[in-house]
């Protein structure tokens, strides 16, 4: 199957941006944590290729040199701009940078939301299977469970718009009942 040459590009230069960089194991390279985001986005059935770029690219200006006016420039404005509602601004302290983050997101499109689901899975799949203490893993476990606390009503009423989300969120809300958090659910 041939790949969109845009598509091919966001990868790569994903791969080129990242590389080096560990996931916070320090075996991980960081750059398989991009490409299981993008995976889970394809199983969503998700076929834009901006959002698929977006995903490839979705850490690289919050964990690189990258900014803004480079992914504008090359993958265009949408792309850019998902990818910015999916930074956090690490020039803010930490308390200011979450609050930031979470109004962000909350505001985002919905595509960036399904990019942040995914991110969600791959982050809280990776921290399950780590080597972290059991009460370190259900603090970063509850970190996430925040952000997904911020999209998960536009994912529920967005649902029957994708395939397969059942499966992500039915393995997400399994990893949250093993810490002793609530199933991810629409607010009624």
């Amino acid at each position: 199957m041939n790949k969109n040459p845009k598509l091919e590009l966001a990868e790569t230069l994903a791969r080129k941006k990242h590389m080096g960089q560990l996931r916070k194991d320090g075996i991980t390279p960081f750059s398989e944590h991009l490409e299981s985001v993008v995976d889970t986005l394809k199983q969503l059935g998700i076929k834009d290729q901006e959002v698929l770029c977006a995903g490839w690219l979705h850490d690289s200006i919050e964990n690189t040199d990258t900014d803004y006016d480079e992914l504008s420039q090359i993958f265009g404005k949408t792309v850019a701009l998902l990818v910015v509602s999916l930074t956090k601004d690490k020039s803010l302290p930490k308390k200011q940078r979450e609050l930031q983050y979470v109004k962000i997101l909350k505001n985002s499109p919905l595509d960036a939301k399904m990019i942040k689901l995914c991110d969600v899975s791959s982050n809280l799949n990776a921290i399950h299977k780590s080597g972290l203490s059991n009460e370190m893993k259900a603090k970063k476990v509850r970190q996430i469970n925040n952000y997904l606390d911020v999209i998960k009503n536009d994912i529920f009423e967005n649902i029957s718009c994708y395939s397969n989300v059942e499966s992500i969120l039915t393995g997400i809300n399994n990893i949250l009942f093993h810490y002793g958090l609530q199933p991810a659910k629409a607010n009624i």
